[in-house]
């Protein structure tokens, strides 16, 4: 069982914080989902969380690099 998947957004950036864990410094200029450079976008005010990822082609929702990982 994962301890953290009923935790909310808020409560897993509150526990990072409060215990200095180190983070992607992307987080802090609205990087909210991140993945390789191609796919990954700062995402707007009122955007759902995963709209900066593959934003270059979301009908395949991938960019092509998952396919050969």
């Amino acid at each position: 069982m994962n301890p953290l998947a009923d935790w909310s957004t808020e409560q897993v950036w509150e526990y990072i914080r409060k215990n200095g864990i180190p983070y992607n410094p992307l987080h802090d200029r609205n990087y909210v989902s991140i993945g390789c450079a191609p796919c990954t976008r700062a995402v707007g005010l009122g955007e759902d969380i995963r709209a900066g990822r593959w934003w270059e082609s979301p009908e395949t929702r991938e960019c092509g690099l998952q396919r050969w990982i």
